[in-house]
């Protein structure tokens, strides 16, 4: 999950908020394998994972709802699994 703060976004910067976000990660079934501050197009990189993409869609509107953070989420799969699908 790629993110980019919006001004109202950056005004809830917190520890606090950050908790809230992995608790709906999990909520939605997830996990939050690592979180970075990042700089360039992107402020946030989040790399989770959940068991669908109708999980990660949920996590996604509903941490953007909560934060004023816009995300683009990218389903990824592991390059060995690629390799067996398309190989």
């Amino acid at each position: 999950m790629l993110g980019r703060y919006s001004v109202e976004g950056i005004k809830g910067i917190s520890k606090e908020r950050t908790k809230a976000v992995v608790a709906e990660i999990k909520k939605e079934g997830g996990n939050a394998d690592a979180m970075y501050a990042v700089l360039g197009n992107y402020d946030l990189c989040f790399v989770v994972d959940f068991p669908g993409n109708t999980e990660a869609i949920k996590a996604s509107v509903n941490i953007a709802k909560a934060t004023g953070i816009g995300f683009r989420t990218l389903p990824a799969i592991p390059v060995d699994e690629f390799d067996k699908t398309v190989g």
